[in-house]
């Protein structure tokens, strides 16, 4: 990543960011900066928190404890000392350390949450926040620790923690060191909390929004790489592109249906290797469910992503905190740092994912049977019985599946009480985002290993070739991977076409035959 230094350039302020700005940010290192109306409705809303808090009216998170502690009013002087503390009490994570993409996303999303000026909290600490996206430094979050309610409170913390300049982060370069000695070396002051200032920066659902956003935008590639990989096998298998037509799927008029249908039928267009079993001498009439129904799966799962879409948009357009700060000069408390409308997607799109590569691994499977592959031989292997060919890949694919319907169980159908029976129902959304996230992996490696396994079997077809689009995909393929031959270390291979699929190498090699794919 080249922190900052790029042409790209996001401005946050009260209007929501959008998918591709989250994705610049997360994964690109695209600076980023506060617009003017944002640091005027900053301003405007610390000004009503700084009249509050000289009163003696008690204020949830101004002038009182927090959570079951809500009760207990706090002296003004010693205000300053209660922010300090709920961000040092909370940034409590364990567990292994949470990717650099997923802690950007989470601090861009709560630094566009404090430009809507419903936080409270001062200008500085919104400009220190943009600072530290800016030069590259990535507090150190961990796996566990957030319930998804009451927002994603351990993980925010740790990031809360380096803004005062405590605990660890990464710079730029990715060396792990103490947070107060980063900024100083970019010259970044540590910011000094006042009223209500702790509890603005840890109540959110950033941390799971920002790994939806980034789960929504790998599945569109992955489930057009689903089509890619369900075309080349039905080609290898010398299956029918007739149930492909418009006019058969117009007939259920799912939109995810037809925009994959729609892709069959442009990647299998002017295939030799279809062309050569269309005559009246063609015994097969219909193929197993896992070619024919292709269009209905991969169509449902991306039906599935598109109200996943819907619901991050709501949420990116939404301010969260507790309480916030309304126009009036109010502040209220409220409940909707609540995850459940993100964990539910979140749990949601999980299930798609396992089903896709369970359909994806059947697919591969019938290619190294020899009995159903429709004459190619035993697991395409070079000589079968000396040679193994594809048969431990498809383990492989197993393995990854039978833990992707593990990782399909809901999290958001669980509810751990906390804090003194005060926050006696929680979301767990956070959960669902890190399996979502093993999941898409998952998904990754299962796709990749069919188009290996169906590009060599293409391959096995000549002098029959396929058609444009899938040999377009083969030929990226083999520059990285070489052709049919006798058993070799097959690792490396399927961790290339894992990076081909991830990359969108291979789909971008089809779409320069085909044109956009849905």
């Amino acid at each position: 990543m080249d922190f900052g230094m790029g042409d790209t350039s996001v401005q946050v302020g009260p209007e929501p960011l959008t998918f591709d700005e989250i994705t610049a940010v997360a994964r690109g290192g695209a600076a980023v900066s506060l617009t003017d109306e944002a640091l005027k409705l900053i301003g405007e809303s610390r000004a009503h928190i700084e009249e509050l808090a000289s009163r003696p009216t008690p204020v949830y998170g101004v002038s009182t404890g927090f959570g079951a502690l809500a009760t207990r009013h706090i002296a003004p002087e010693m205000r300053a000392q209660l922010q300090l503390n709920i961000v040092r009490s909370h940034a409590a994570g364990s567990g292994p350390e949470v990717e650099r993409e997923v802690v950007r996303a989470l601090m861009l999303l709560r630094l566009r949450t404090l430009a809507t000026g419903r936080t409270g909290v001062q200008p500085v600490t919104a400009r220190t926040l943009a600072r530290l996206l800016n030069a590259g430094i990535t507090p150190q979050v961990f796996e566990h620790g957030s319930l998804g309610c009451s927002g994603d409170l351990a993980p925010l913390a740790h990031v809360a923690l380096a803004l005062i300049g405590e605990g660890s982060v990464r710079d730029r370069n990715g060396e792990l060191k103490p947070a107060a000695q980063a900024l100083a070396e970019e010259g970044i002051a540590p910011v000094e909390l006042r009223a209500k200032e702790g509890l603005a920066l840890l109540n959110g659902t950033d941390g799971m929004l920002g790994m939806l956003v980034l789960a929504i935008g790998d599945l569109r590639r992955l489930l057009i790489a689903a089509d890619v990989a369900a075309a080349m096998t039905v080609e290898a298998l010398l299956g029918t592109d007739r149930v492909f037509a418009a006019d058969l799927q117009e007939l259920r008029p799912h939109p995810g249906q037809a925009a994959s249908a729609a892709n069959l039928r442009v990647l299998l267009a002017a295939s030799e290797i279809m062309e050569s079993h269309r005559g009246p001498d063609c015994t097969r009439v219909q193929d197993a469910y896992s070619l024919r129904c292709a269009p209905q799966v991969h169509g449902a799962a991306r039906d599935t992503l598109a109200h996943a879409e819907l619901v991050a948009g709501r949420e990116l357009a939404s301010a969260v905190d507790n309480p916030v700060v309304l126009p009036d000069g109010r502040v209220e408390s409220n409940g909707n740092f609540h995850g459940a409308p993100v964990a539910y997607v979140l749990d949601f799109l999980a299930v798609p994912t396992a089903d896709v590569a369970s359909m994806s691994e059947r697919r591969t499977d019938r290619m190294l049977d020899k009995a159903r592959s429709g004459g190619l031989p035993a697991f395409l292997a070079e000589d079968p019985g000396v040679d193994s060919g594809h048969m431990i890949a498809q383990y492989t694919q197993a393995a990854i599946v039978s833990d992707l319907k593990r990782l399909a169980a809901p999290s958001s159908a669980d509810s751990i009480p906390s804090s003194a029976m005060q926050e006696d129902h929680v979301s767990m959304g956070w959960n669902a985002a890190r399996k979502l996230r093993r999941a898409v992996d998952g998904l990754t490696q299962v796709v990749a290993i069919e188009i290996l396994t169906a590009a060599r079997a293409l391959d096995l077809r000549r002098p029959l070739r396929p058609g444009p689009a899938t040999a377009a995909v083969v030929a990226r393929l083999r520059e990285l991977v070489p052709p049919p031959g006798p058993d070799r270390y097959l690792a490396p291979e399927i961790a290339a076409a894992a990076g081909l699929v991830r990359d969108g190498s291979l789909v971008a090699a089809a779409e320069a035959v085909t044109g956009p794919l849905a």
